[in-house]
């Protein structure tokens, strides 16, 4: 192959590990690379990363991906990049030193927190301007905990000597050498900082959470110039094109284009995204409302959403701590060896409940065990609580759109899990779309570094390059379907406020 400036690096930055593709203008995946980084648990229900860790993994993936490609630096037409979201991360901004830990999405240490504010009455205004609930899951907390934390922290953030965002910020800072703090709408409306109306720093929110306003990075469309690399870092100065958060690149990966689309990503957690169009309705059931990744250039774009704070992490918890797998990869025949779960039912709130519950102390609990269960009916029943999770989501969104959803896109690692696909066409009630790419989060990163690079004229032109693997249809009727979704709610509601504050 000629080699010439028409490939795309896409970063994605995730919860357990850091990836990068390679991707051609034809949108094929020519190289990947992959690096995990450590989890740390300093105490129950906190969860950190190192921020040099976490960038250090992103340098192998890039290497990787550009080595398995056969391309050098200057190939690269543009950057893309899209990253674990509501993760803080705060530096020094003269020595580019993280001050100390990422508090990741999953940390729910400020849970009396955003108890507090909401006993002072301020949720329903925090809702409105930001289409969010008030939850430890978003970023404003973790950033007050940090200040309130550190010692000096806020008298030096105050004086603009700190610099804070969410992941994309942090790499985005690397990646320039320091030159630029920017985020982008998408990561911005996830922070509970960010008026989703005005597409501004809100600074009411700001004020209510102490958060000074000169840590914050410069807010723009996803799709816009974030500034070029440094030749120092990557080897060669290339503009880095588009960002965005993870569930919203993979909505974008999708396809997922026109209102009333919807995708659920299967990663350490399960994202249901819809596309809600420009002027959405207030959501129900607590679901949230967030930009998408295409606002911002022909008008506004929001995207509706529910959350499963625990998805594969469910996997890698039997394989880690139970023993029950060697491999995640195990887990689909051992399930599979049992026609079902002999009443087992798992409830996987190790760190909270995400939609449409929202409650920072449910905990993480297995009913229905008899003498006769054993590890495949664990393992069953794993699968079926990520599904029915989903499927909870699912009839939760339709309350909220104007349209049933008619299909569920679907990506990420156990998208490639048959059984579970099928039990969540089975528990959804409607079919399950697989595409043959499923890296669809990196692959809506490139597409949108792609498009404002010039390699693609417009989202319809790189939807044109989406393609089915395979659809799984529902095989059960709806008596079995509303009997399964009853169980489900009577295991999750033995859960809620279960833990309590010391």
């Amino acid at each position: 192959m000629a080699m010439s400036a028409t490939f795309v690096l896409s970063i994605d930055q995730g919860t357990t590990s850091s990836r990068a593709l390679v991707v051609d203008a034809r949108g094929t995946v020519c190289g990947h690379g992959q690096a995990p980084f450590t989890q740390h648990f300093p105490r129950p229900g906190w969860v950190e990363h190192d921020p040099q860790e976490i960038w250090a993994s992103v340098e192998i993936a890039i290497a990787g991906a550009l080595r398995a490609a056969g391309i050098a630096p200057e190939d690269i037409a543009a950057v893309g990049i899209t990253n674990q979201r509501e993760t803080a991360i705060a530096w020094d901004r003269e020595t580019g030193e993280p001050v100390a830990r990422a508090i990741v999405w999953q940390d729910r240490r400020t849970a009396e927190t955003c108890d507090e504010l909401r006993a002072a009455g301020h949720e329903a205004a925090i809702g409105e301007a930001t289409g969010l609930t008030l939850d430890p899951y978003f970023t404003a907390t973790k950033l007050a905990w940090l200040l309130r934390e550190i010692p000096g922290l806020r008298e030096r953030a105050e004086r603009g000597e700190i610099a804070a965002g969410t992941v994309d910020s942090w790499l985005i800072w690397k990646l320039t050498g320091g030159q630029r703090h920017l985020t982008d709408y998408t990561n911005a409306s996830r922070t509970l900082l960010f008026n989703i109306a005005k597409g501004r720093w809100d600074d009411r929110l700001c004020d209510l959470f102490g958060i000074p306003r000169a840590m914050l990075p410069k807010a723009q469309p996803s799709r816009s110039p974030f500034g070029e690399t440094d030749e120092a870092v990557l080897g060669a100065r290339v503009p880095i094109a588009g960002v965005a958060g993870d569930q919203q690149a993979a909505l974008f990966g999708q396809a997922c284009i026109a209102p009333g689309q919807a995708k659920n990503t299967y990663g350490t957690g399960c994202f249901l995204l819809a596309n809600a169009g420009k002027t959405p309705a207030p959501p129900a059931h607590r679901l949230l409302l967030s930009i998408g990744a295409n606002a911002g250039l022909s008008g506004p774009e929001y995207v509706l959403e529910g959350s499963v704070f625990v998805a594969g992490a469910l996997i890698q918890w039997l394989r880690d701590e139970l023993g029950i797998i060697e491999r995640a990869g195990d887990v689909e025949a051992l399930a599979a060896s049992v026609p079902d779960s002999a009443g087992v039912t798992i409830v996987p709130a190790f760190t909270g409940l995400g939609a449409p519950h929202w409650d920072p102390r449910a905990r993480g609990a297995i009913f229905g065990l008899t003498r006769g269960a054993g590890r495949p009916h664990i393992a069953r029943a794993a699968l079926e609580a990520i599904a029915l999770s989903s499927a909870e989501l699912i009839e939760a969104m339709n309350a909220s759109m104007p349209a049933p959803v008619t299909e569920l896109r679907v990506d990420g690692g156990a998208a490639a899990n048959d059984l579970l696909m099928q039990m969540q066409a089975d528990l959804a009630g409607i079919p399950v779309v697989r595409p043959v790419q499923t890296e669809t989060t990196a692959l809506g990163a490139a597409y949108l570094a792609g498009i404002q690079a010039g390699l693609w004229s417009d989202p319809a032109e790189v939807s044109a390059l989406w393609r089915v693997d395979r659809v799984f249809e529902p095989q059960i009727g709806e008596p079995e379907r509303a009997g399964r979704m009853s169980d489900w709610r009577r295991a999750v509601e033995r859960t809620l406020g279960w833990a309590r504050e010391e």
